[in-house]
């Protein structure tokens, strides 16, 4: 049984027993990330997650990553584009450490001015780990050029000329905008004590200010584009973008069944015609990219730059055929089956119910049961997803990237077909 509630302060709980288990799930989410940034200090965010494990005024980083050891299992955070989330999994006993912990590193951080500077050097190194990535690149960039200088664009991680200049004032700055009670969201699955769970919570984080003055998050304005970036490297990476739905949309569920044949499931069209049948490329696959108030859905190969050409045919040969004649009912309804699985499978994981419990909240403003979801996916029609399918897989609004070993040949046919 799930539960919703609030602190003192106001700030939400979401609590799910599962009493058959030993292990259990803590997560805070915070509803800021890059998308939140500006031009001044793109990749904040992600710097403060890093920061918040680097000591506070009662432990120093050693004593954090002590107490992460002792207690075995995954503590843990990370920085999207909408929120960021400090998590712990752990057995029921430890629990209380976690919670205490977490809570200690959000609102007790000092912010050491060395740690600072040696943090610095490791978000440089992640930001050249992933210049090195021509699969990241393609997709942050091409985010980054269609939303046209959107925050909604930025690179999560920032540029290195604006993580060098960061102060402990700006960190604590954003902090303190950011890190309010109508901003946050505690969510626990798995076993606790259902006596003393609220008493604790409320003890850990019942004193954070409830609100603060923030920026409201603006909609950003797709712009058709094409990205070219040459790397010497074997490969050519090319990632196809069309505007999509937002994650609250309720064609949500359509759109996850197109995609699971389209391209990401194991026996999906792109990768069964390029790869299996026709043995032109290793990786191709389809994924969505969805925000709060907008999306992108986008197609992925990589490949030597020589079959690149008919690479690109073929993706918008198969995606003709899907708006012509239209998904198969056997395929619809085998997916539709494999979702329900998947997602039954996925609800017997401590992190996964903690995952989705906050998520539902930070979405919907409500949790959205399991077997509710089941009967949603059980509701969708062929002509559902490929009425779907029709909007979306629109070739003139395309966008496209291109990175790696960009044969000017291939690129120049490349070009001339998207801008037909």
């Amino acid at each position: 049984m799930t539960i919703t509630t609030r602190l003192s302060n106001g700030l939400p709980v979401v609590l799910e027993r599962m009493p058959y288990l030993k292990s259990v799930s803590f997560g805070v989410w915070v509803k800021v990330g890059s998308a939140y940034e500006n031009s001044r200090n793109n990749g904040i965010a992600h710097m403060l997650e890093h920061m918040f494990f680097k000591g506070t005024t009662t432990r120093t980083a050693r004593d954090l990553a002590d107490i992460t050891s002792m207690i075995g299992g995954n503590v843990n955070a990370y920085t999207s584009k909408e929120c960021t989330n400090f998590y712990a999994t752990t057995i029921d006993e430890y629990l209380p450490i976690a919670i205490d912990m977490i809570s200690d590193m959000i609102q007790n951080s000092v912010f050491n001015t060395e740690e600072l500077e040696k943090e610095k050097g490791v978000v440089l190194e992640e930001i050249d780990m992933y210049d090195d990535s021509a699969e990241d690149m393609c997709h942050e960039m091409l985010q980054k050029e269609v939303w046209n200088h959107h925050p909604l664009g930025y690179l999560i991680s920032g540029t290195k000329e604006i993580v060098r200049s960061f102060t402990r004032e700006q960190l604590m700055d954003f902090r303190n905008q950011y890190y309010t009670a109508d901003n946050m969201i505690i969510s626990i699955a798995g076993n606790y004590n259902e006596d003393t769970i609220l008493e604790q919570l409320e003890l850990c984080f019942g004193t954070i200010p409830a609100t603060a003055t923030r920026p409201i998050l603006t909609i950003p304005t797709y712009t058709k584009c094409i990205y070219k970036d040459e790397k010497d490297i074997e490969q050519m990476h090319i990632n196809i973008a069309f505007p999509s739905i937002a994650n609250i949309d309720e064609k949500r569920y359509e759109l996850t069944v197109m995609n699971d044949i389209l391209g990401e499931s194991a026996n999906c069209m792109l990768f069964q015609r390029i790869r299996e049948d026709m043995g032109l490329t290793y990786s191709i696959y389809s994924y969505e990219s969805s925000f709060v108030k907008t999306g992108l859905f986008h197609i992925y190969a990589a490949t030597n730059p020589e079959p690149a050409l008919t690479i690109y045919d073929e993706i918008f040969h198969i995606i003709s055929e899907v708006k012509e004649e239209g998904f198969s009912e056997k395929d619809i309804e085998e997916t539709k089956k494999q979702i329900c699985v998947n997602l039954t499978i996925a609800s017997e994981s401590t992190r996964n119910r903690m995952d989705s419990n906050a998520k539902h909240i930070m979405k919907y403003g409500k949790i959205i049961p399991l077997n509710d979801v089941i009967e949603r996916v059980n509701t969708i029609t062929r002509e559902n997803v490929n009425t779907l399918a029709k909007d979306i897989l629109d070739e003139t609004s395309c966008s496209i990237a291109l990175v790696g070993n960009l044969d000017k040949k291939i690129v120049k046919g490349i070009e001339q077909r998207w801008k037909l």
